[in-house]
């Protein structure tokens, strides 16, 4: 019987895992009439929103530094611009966005990562991000808790490719044996990480998973600690 080697390290994903961003439709009408003095309707910014995100989860690999993390936010902010119906110059659109933005960590992320800490596991997030993803982290609190962050766009990889869970492995200081990956999409987080020789464990705050063989299921972050003490004998 083969025996698995203890968890030395912790990788999480951020968007649904750790964080959550609450809606951003009425904070951008308020932005655009509290800020600049703009006026729209409700589904008019609900319409932005819907189209600034779709053009943002196609486009994201291209913000992997600060300057072009820059540019792909003011072309995210011009998609708005037809369904606002405003003539308005870009940066007023981009400022608008981002004060729409508004990232926070689940209540469980915090006590989780500190209680992973007292273990001696190490902490690494791995997301399908821009550049940004530093930045959230620390506006939600969580930076100081963990011991480093890989954005997708930053490596030129995405979750479900081997490699970005290579580079976190490497930041970790472990071998894909040792690790273990928490994260909410079956495919991205879930096959990912067992295609790359990690343990996983699917987060599923409402409830609702696909059944994977061999992969636990989770509610809470609350649960993943434990999850670090794997019997011999288990993957």
């Amino acid at each position: 019987m083969k025996v698995a080697q203890a968890i030395q390290a912790v990788l999480l994903d951020a968007l649904g895992t750790l964080v959550y961003f609450e809606p951003p439709a009425p904070h951008l009408r308020a932005a655009l009439r509290e800020r600049h003095g703009i006026e729209v309707s409700d589904e008019a910014a609900e319409a932005a929103v819907r189209a600034e995100i779709a053009y943002y989860r196609a486009h994201l690999h291209q913000g992997r530094d600060a300057d072009s993390l820059a540019d792909l936010r003011r072309r995210a902010a011009e998609v708005m611009r037809p369904a606002l119906g405003v003539d308005a110059p870009t940066g007023v659109l981009t400022d608008a966005l981002l004060a729409a933005l508004r990232f926070h960590a689940y209540p469980d992320a915090a006590p989780a990562l500190e209680a992973l800490r007292a273990r001696g596991v190490r902490r690494v997030v791995v997301s399908n991000w821009d550049h940004s993803l530093h930045e959230r982290l620390e506006e939600t609190g969580l930076a100081p808790l963990v011991d480093g962050a890989v954005a997708s766009a930053e490596v030129g990889a995405a979750k479900p490719q081997r490699a970005i869970f290579d580079h976190a492995l490497e930041l970790a200081g472990v071998d894909a044996g040792a690790a273990l990956h928490a994260g909410d999409s079956p495919e991205a987080d879930a096959v990912g990480a067992l295609d790359a020789g990690l343990r996983a464990v699917l987060v599923a705050r409402d409830g609702a998973a696909a059944a994977l063989p061999g992969v636990p299921v989770i509610a809470s972050l609350a649960e993943l600690p434990e999850l670090c003490e794997y019997p011999a004998g288990a993957r």
